[in-house]
């Protein structure tokens, strides 16, 4: 079963992927501000390029953008 995605915190601190110790989004309200198009240009170009498409389905249901993997 796939995991989400660990972004490295020493590199990157502010990382918009970082999840707490219980596996909750920390940087929410980063994702929830972001319309449809940008997130699908974050996933494909930006820092979400480096996720498998598995990670990236996972992470978008979990940010109840779910409707983009369609």
């Amino acid at each position: 079963m796939a995991k989400f995605y660990e972004p490295d915190m020493g590199q990157d601190p502010e990382n918009p992927f970082a999840r707490d110790a219980d596996g909750k989004l920390v940087r929410r309200s980063y994702w929830l501000d972001m319309a449809d198009r940008s997130i699908i240009l974050m996933m494909a170009q930006g820092l979400g390029s480096v996720l498998s498409n598995e990670q990236k389905r996972m992470h978008l249901e979990d940010i109840g953008r779910g409707h983009l993997t369609s």
